[in-house]
């Protein structure tokens, strides 16, 4: 069951990632955060009533909202890591992300067998590498190298987080709506903020509603991955459940050359099947 929610988590993960990268090409992209995350709190709002999931409101829920102030942290952080790029190295950089929670695993006395040791190590390497890491160009500013880490440190405290939200599926329902209202809060904030120092916070052209379709797929496919990582770490062990997570940059590679027709490079390639072989290595573990 780990090993399915987790390979869940990155599947859907990847492709709101690949939505996000889109719509940010044409909105700005706290806006396309600020959107998408406020139509995944409403749907999330109404399915919390539906399964009477404020009857699960108690203490836990302060992890959820810790998540939802870091998650805009993090993020912010990332997309101005990948304006000064090179994108090549920022974007496998954060995939460093999945040490928080096989951290906090091995601390919590998770020890993995040898077989999951090694599809750890394999895996982890996959990933970087099908995320195109770039051996030449332009130098890395230490700026871009410092936000990087910060939103990976970021990314992985959030998750460490809202598996620790709840312990019911309702339950699991209410801590993701605290995380996404959070998260429409804080970052509307500071797209106010930006919009008062000048910054456009609609595209050229106006607002274009035939996108909310992919705003809403790219929230709900981000809470989603949420959710289903919350069950992942919750039925097995987190050191697996992290790395199996953090596919998600294969599925993102993989969808630009389905819909967008970008080639893989040969080094995506083998990373995309070192991930593979890392995740079988995983399952059999």
């Amino acid at each position: 069951m780990t090993a399915f929610f987790a390979l869940a988590t990155s599947l859907l993960w990847g492709l709101a990632d690949f939505g996000g990268g889109l719509l940010a090409r044409r909105t700005p992209a706290l806006t396309v955060v600020v959107v998408s995350q406020g139509i995944a709190a409403a749907v999330l709002g109404a399915i919390v009533v539906a399964t009477g999931g404020w009857s699960e409101a108690g203490p836990l829920l302060w992890f959820a909202f810790a998540a939802g102030l870091v998650g805009p942290i993090a993020l912010f952080s990332f997309y101005k890591a990948l304006a000064l790029g090179p994108m090549g190295v920022v974007s496998p950089l954060a995939t460093l992300s999945v040490a928080v929670p096989v951290s906090i695993g091995l601390l919590l006395g998770e020890r993995p067998g040898l077989l999951q040791v090694a599809g750890i190590a394999v895996a982890v390497t996959g990933v970087v590498l099908a995320g195109g890491p770039q051996l030449k160009g332009a130098p890395v500013q230490r700026r871009a190298i410092l936000l990087t880490l910060v939103s990976a440190l970021g990314f992985g405290t959030v998750i460490v987080l809202i598996a620790e939200a709840s312990t019911t599926v309702t339950g699991l329902f209410l801590a993701l709506f605290v995380q996404r209202v959070t998260n429409v809060a804080a970052g509307g904030a500071a797209l106010y903020v930006s919009v008062q120092r000048g910054a456009p916070a609609l595209p050229v052209g106006g607002f274009r509603w035939g996108s909310l379709p992919a705003l809403a797929f790219v929230g709900l496919a981000d809470v989603a991955a949420n959710g289903t990582y919350a069950i992942a770490a919750q039925h097995g062990p987190v050191t697996v459940a992290a790395v199996l997570a953090s596919l998600y940059p294969v599925v993102t590679a993989l969808a630009a050359r389905g819909f967008l027709s970008e080639r893989l490079r040969a080094v995506q390639a083998a990373g995309a099947g070192l991930a593979l072989m890392g995740t079988l290595l995983l399952a059999t573990g």
